[in-house]
């Protein structure tokens, strides 16, 4: 399975800043577990159209952060993301959106709305929670003791 974190970014040229630094590397120590990219469009419907083109014998899941989604604890969405891997999924995205939310075309093509909760965060934020997330999700997986409870 290949995990691909992808966000919509509308700035045209992104400066480096120091989540994005944190973000990846958190992206490097995830790979150590699971094949692991990060993706950044320029709108929604970019991301929907790369999307539908991504190569695999079965069809990706979309799993879209959204404040309206669905909360899981650490535990729970490392369990979600091995189900994943052991139906034979082959790619799984997990995207941060665009300023405004999540379209209604992107909501119903999520396979999933995963909320960190209603707080609202900046995106690049997001997107380090993710990461540091996914990397959490497979050291609890490994038992490892990075997560060790809390």
């Amino acid at each position: 399975m290949k995990l691909f974190l992808a966000s919509i970014s509308t700035a045209r040229i992104r400066a480096k800043s120091v989540t994005d630094a944190l973000t990846e590397d958190y992206v490097a120590r995830a790979s150590r577990y699971i094949s692991c990219a990060t993706q950044f469009h320029d709108s929604e419907i970019a991301l929907l159209t790369w999307l539908e083109r991504v190569a695999a014998r079965t069809v990706p899941v979309l799993i879209l952060l959204d404040s309206r989604g669905k909360q899981l604890s650490s535990d729970d969405f490392a369990e979600h993301l091995i189900r994943l891997r052991d139906s034979g999924v082959q790619s799984v995205i997990l995207a941060v959106g665009p300023p405004d939310g999540w379209s209604p075309l992107a909501r119903a093509r999520a396979d999933l709305l995963l909320s960190f909760g209603l707080i609202t965060l900046p995106h690049n934020l997001a997107r380090l929670l993710l990461a540091e997330q996914v990397y959490r999700a497979f050291t609890i997986l490994a038992g490892h003791p990075y997560h060790s409870g809390h």
